[in-house]
């Protein structure tokens, strides 16, 4: 299995209308075991992270007025990206793509007026 990330906006009632995902996007998120060996674990919340470690007990539901905070926790996270995958198990390159896949789906949302789920 794998996580997606996919970008939504509210419907009339508040619910969610997923948006199309654009052609030249990646949604992978990361394989179901990163949500436990790279975006859950303590070393994470070490660096202040309140947001991705959520995945770890399912999915990660970021609403409009969160996009800005999780934009900065991905930003603050980027540089520390490397050591988490290695501790993870995981290729610095891979784990680099999927906060790019991540991001790319957080500007989206921004730019709609909307969020993200990663599932």
């Amino acid at each position: 299995m794998s996580l997606g990330v996919h970008t939504f906006v509210y419907d009339a009632d508040g619910g969610h209308d997923f948006l199309e995902d654009p052609e030249d996007s990646d949604t992978l998120a990361g394989f179901e075991s990163t949500r436990t060996r790279l975006w859950g674990p303590e070393a994470i919340r070490a660096l202040g992270s309140r947001l991705f470690p959520l995945l770890e007990a399912g999915e990660l539901c970021v609403e409009r007025d969160e996009i800005d905070d999780f934009l900065t926790e991905c930003k603050e996270i980027r540089p520390h990206l490397g050591r988490l995958a290695e501790q993870g198990g995981y290729d610095a390159g891979y784990a680099t793509g999927r906060l790019e896949n991540i991001v790319a789906a957080e500007q989206q949302a921004k730019a709609e007026g909307g969020g993200i789920v990663v599932w």
